[in-house]
């Protein structure tokens, strides 16, 4: 457990770092209608080196939806444990922490629609204004969700051939995910990377709830 935390600890710590530099760093108005960036010499080399792939971006958009499917997945077999076992408390551990993932996942993404860091350096088709990108909600949704999605492939699948298909399947996706959302120029080359931070984080910090489940299981 305490290597997970400590891995959560830094992934964190570099996380608030980059948010910090994009604040207080190298601030130029290069988005839409004069918005101002951070570190802008460095996103903006990025965003003119990649440009905009809207195919990218609809790709992505449909591993984000798959995601959601996954999460939906879980939540279900979570309540059917409940319905089955009647009490909260016998639904299986990791279960229950993956729903607890799954809220703060979704306060952070609330929490950074409201306290806008970054907007978008382009706007999508139907948008009037520019929208918020920083940390980028596909990165951090992609790699929270089919990361505990692997971890708890680990966990559950017994059959060593399928465990390893899924948990690299999992892993491949939230790879994919990130990298054309990367390729699709809808978000600075900062967003991206503070959204993978921010996933990391959180999936170490699960490895560590479930890990610690798992020890005071065996000691008792």
């Amino acid at each position: 457990m305490k290597k997970h935390l400590t891995a959560a600890g830094i992934f964190a710590a570099l996380f608030v770092l980059v948010l910090v530099l994009v604040k207080c760093v190298d601030v130029s108005p290069i988005g839409p209608e004069g918005t101002a960036v951070g570190l802008s010499g460095i996103n903006a080399a990025a965003q003119k080196a990649i440009g905009v792939h809207m195919g990218a971006y609809t790709v992505s958009e449909y591993l984000g939806y798959l995601a959601l499917a996954v999460a939906a997945a879980f939540a279900c077999v979570g309540l059917v444990q409940l319905l089955r076992r009647k009490s909260l408390w016998k639904v299986d551990r990791e279960i229950l922490a993956l729903g607890v993932l799954y809220i703060v996942l979704g306060c952070l993404y609330v929490l950074f629609e409201k306290l806008v860091v970054n907007y978008r350096p382009v706007l999508l088709p139907g948008e009037t204004v520019p929208a918020a990108s920083f940390p980028s909600s596909h990165s951090m949704l992609a790699y929270v969700i089919f990361g505990s999605a692997a971890q708890l492939v680990s966990r559950y699948l017994k059959q060593k051939t399928a465990r390893s298909v899924l948990y690299g399947l999992c892993i491949l996706l939230g790879f994919a995910t990130v990298l054309l959302r990367l390729l699709s120029g809808v978000h600075w080359l900062t967003d991206i990377v503070a959204g993978m931070l921010l996933g990391f984080a959180l999936d170490e910090l699960y490895a560590a709830a479930i890990s610690l489940h798992n020890t005071s299981g065996t000691d008792q």
